[in-house]
């Protein structure tokens, strides 16, 4: 009974198979060689038949076509040829190496053109088998049922393994997405990480700076200068518990409920405009269109883009004034921020321009930054419909 289709050469790794194989082959050929000799001899070829039925079961796992049509065809002739022989009655009580062939090549993953091929040649194996002694109807039941539930046990035993593979699969892309998750939210982190201490420790370093200049200049305002490093360095520990308690998971110290607390948006928008006159620029805002509720993430990232710009005008530019953009439009959002200072022809990049546009991808929008001499113009486009 073979099962046809072509496959190619065995390999070398094919002579070297399992314990388990060893062992299923073994008990295999004892089970169908043993009654060619056994009680009474049967001539060399039916052994040598017996032989090809049983020994190539040992290489099923790595070449299950062409195993399967050695010890089909066998098989096949031994049946037709068994009628001739004397004291045949036990020499193909059932057929093991087909059984145990068929079990793996249904257990197998094989492409639909092979496995159709091998079962239509395990089905004319059967008819042949089968017909042509002229078997009587007890022979082809016990028959077709042994084959079938062979059959149904390797298939059973390929859709468990399909299963156990999608789950393990399934697993596997949870952990990416889980690490992909953890990943972003760390940058997420670090970009505000980065933004806060940049603009909170640049303004307490500029009021430092210009401190001891107002002490002995203008000793009144002194009071006012000392509040605004007070209230940059209370910002930013606000900022930077909230943050870290987010991190953490961590309790409030109460015990009751985690550190957590609202981003800043839009709406502190002032209080950076003041911060930027703190540090003695002359910072204005100009608004058009019609204000309206952001997305959480839009909102953030316009807030923190603003904050970098502002940051880099105090710390870099040497400017005097600042000016904020807002224009809203039906579905976007425009925020500019640009300066009057030195300006720069070439553009280099950091770690807050890197996280301005982060933000800004994240959110599907776009970023320009243009340099120029003098002033410093950075362009937010973000959606919002």
């Amino acid at each position: 009974m073979p099962l046809t289709t072509p496959e190619p050469v065995m390999r070398a790794s094919i002579l070297k198979p399992s314990r388990t194989d060893v062992a299923i082959a073994a008990v295999v050929t004892v089970m169908t060689v043993t009654p060619a000799i056994v009680p009474y001899r049967q001539p060399w070829w039916s052994v040598t038949l017996a032989v090809l039925m049983s020994v190539p079961v040992l290489w099923r796992r790595r070449a299950i076509i062409s195993v399967g049509a050695v010890v089909g065809c066998a098989t096949t002739i031994l049946a037709i040829a068994a009628k001739s022989l004397p004291h045949s009655a036990s020499l193909l009580l059932l057929p093991y190496g087909v059984l145990v062939c068929t079990y793996t090549f249904a257990a197998a993953d094989l492409s639909r053109v092979r496995r159709a091929g091998g079962i239509a040649g395990l089905s004319v194996g059967m008819a042949v088998s089968l017909i042509v002694p002229h078997e009587n109807l007890e022979t082809y039941r016990y028959l077709l049922t042994a084959v079938v539930a062979a059959y149904a046990v390797g298939a059973g035993a390929r859709a468990r393994r399909a299963r156990r593979e999608a789950e393990q699969e399934r697993e596997a892309r949870i952990r990416e997405e889980r690490a992909a998750a953890v990943e972003r939210e760390r940058t997420r982190i670090a970009r505000d990480m980065h933004d806060i201490v940049t603009h909170s420790v640049g303004l307490m370093v500029v009021q430092a700076e210009t401190g001891p200049l107002v002490v002995r200049d203008h000793p009144e305002r002194a009071e006012e200068i000392f509040e605004a490093i007070g209230a940059a360095g209370r910002d930013a520990i606000g900022q930077l518990r909230l943050i870290l308690g987010a991190l953490r998971g961590s309790e409030a110290p109460d015990g009751l409920a985690p550190v957590r607390g609202p981003h800043p948006g839009l709406d502190a928008l002032p209080d950076l405009l003041g911060n930027a006159r703190r540090a003695g620029l002359e910072a204005s805002a100009d608004v058009r269109g019609e204000p309206r509720r952001l997305p959480a993430d839009v909102d953030v990232a316009a807030y923190r883009i603003i904050q970098e710009a502002l940051t880099n005008t105090i710390r870099h530019a040497g400017a005097n004034t600042v000016r904020v953009r807002l224009r809203w439009s039906g579905d976007t959002l425009d925020v500019e921020v640009s300066d009057d200072g030195r300006g720069t022809r070439e553009l280099r990049e950091g770690h807050g321009m890197i996280g301005m546009r982060e933000r800004v991808t994240a959110c599907g929008g776009k970023l320009a930054i243009r340099p120029g001499n003098p002033g410093f113009t950075v362009i937010a486009t973000l959606p919002i419909g």
